[in-house]
This record gives C-alpha cells, sequence and structure tokens, in this order.
C-alpha cells in the first residue's frame, strides 16, 4: 500500500482527495501548512512516505519553498504540485523548485490516481536495461547500479531526472522529441506538456554541466529537441 502526503489547506479539497485516494488503496497522510508537512517528514515516520502531494497556493511557506525543502532533504521523493490556476509562471517556478509533474485543479479523481501511479513507477529502481553503461567526457553512468558520478563524485538525481538521463544516453547523439520523452519518462502520453521535459532538463544541467549554458552531456537541437553527447 504505498504511502502519501497530501499537503492542502482547504479542509474540503484535502478531505475529499484523502477519501478517494484510500479508496485506492493508498495509505495517507495529511498537513494543512507547509510547516506542518516538513514536520512529519522529519519525524519517526516521515521515511514512509513514498510521494507527497503539495498545493502550491499553502498560508505562510508556500507550495514553492515547501517543494525546495523536501527536495533539498531527499532526492528521491517523488512531488506533484497542484496549482489553481495553471497560470504558466507558477507552472515552470514550481517545477524548477524541483516537482516532478503538476496537476490543475479542479482536478478528477482518474487523473490525479494515474499521475500519482505514473510518478511511483518512476521512482521504481529500474532503468532501460538495453545500452551499456556511458563513460563520457568525466561524466559516468551505471545502468545496473543506476548511479551517476562525474569526475569520481557522486551526483545525486531525483528519479525522474535520473530517468531522463538513462533515456538520453542510452542511445548517446540521438534527437528524442519532447513528446518521446513526455512519453517514454513520465508516461503522458494521454495529457502531455513540453514544460515537464524542459524544467527537468535544465534541472539536470544545473546539477552535471561545468557551464549550463554551454551543455556538452544533454544538448538541444532547436525545434527537434534533446540529445545526449558525444556528438
Amino acid at each position: 500500500m504505498p504511502h502519501l502526503l497530501l499537503i492542502e489547506d482547504d479542509v474540503s479539497v484535502r478531505d475529499g482527495m484523502e477519501l478517494v485516494l484510500r479508496r485506492h488503496g493508498y495509505d495517507i497522510d495529511t498537513a494543512a501548512t507547509g510547516e506542518e508537512a516538513l514536520a512529519l517528514l522529519d519525524g519517526p515516520h516521515g521515511g514512509k512516505v513514498e510521494l507527497a502531494v503539495v498545493d502550491l497556493m499553502l498560508p505562510g511557506m508556500d507550495g514553492f519553498e515547501v517543494c525546495r525543502r523536501i527536495r533539498a532533504r531527499t532526492t528521491v521523493l517523488p512531488m506533484i504540485m497542484l496549482t489553481a490556476r495553471g497560470d504558466d509562471q507558477d507552472i515552470v517556478d514550481g517545477l524548477e523548485a524541483g516537482a516532478d509533474d503538476y496537476v490543475v485543479k479542479p482536478v478528477t479523481a482518474p487523473v490525479l490516481e494515474a499521475r500519482i501511479r505514473a510518478a511511483l513507477r518512476r521512482a521504481e529502481p529500474s532503468g532501460p536495461a538495453q545500452a551499456a553503461d556511458v563513460d563520457f567526457a568525466g561524466l559516468v553512468i551505471d545502468r545496473a547500479g543506476l548511479t551517476v558520478t562525474k569526475h569520481g563524485v557522486p551526483v545525486a538525481l531525483p528519479p525522474t531526472e535520473l530517468r531522463l538521463l538513462l533515456e538520453l544516453s542510452g542511445s548517446p547523439g540521438r534527437v528524442f522529441s519532447r513528446e518521446q520523452l513526455l512519453e517514454s519518462v513520465w508516461d503522458h502520453s494521454f495529457l502531455g506538456d513540453s514544460r515537464l521535459v524542459d524544467a527537468a532538463v535544465g534541472r539536470l544541467r544545473a546539477k552535471l554541466e561545468d557551464v549550463p549554458a554551454k551543455p556538452r552531456y544533454v544538448q538541444t537541437l532547436r525545434g527537434f529537441g534533446y540529445r545526449f553527447g558525444p556528438l
């Protein structure tokens, strides 16, 4: 039974989501504020949480800061953010803060549950097995051990960013469209959004590249998509 943390200050929304998710077999902890959520994660049972659903418009500490603080604590916990307006800048800011996905409220139960299932699948310790390990320009990707090092120093990557890197590096030089990456990494063939890909690439470059604006590992082919070097 997956254990989720739902962070939502609106009582009716929180209770409704909790009821639906429990009916789908999830164990739920809830928090009405970011401070309450972080205290729960730091507590004795915080290690049981397998995914967090974070509302952006929280009182006090907003959802953006909650995402940043959760991501600073752990790279492995998937996060789905809830946004009321679907505002482009809110979405981009939330993804850059470390969220793996987002849904716009009001959200139907099937959509939310599908996004949660997809995020939990991405967090599973598996990846493309058909390609060899990668050792390029100081970056070593161990596909069996699911580890990444740069010049011998471990690079901690959240599940979504790791899967994105595994997908791109599995076929060096091949150009992947955003749509292909959404389907293979996010399982979003039904409700895709290229901002998910662009934000994850940006976070990946910030951790891997010496100069993120001049990437050598994850490169952009304008108008087509992304590829992994060497060229």
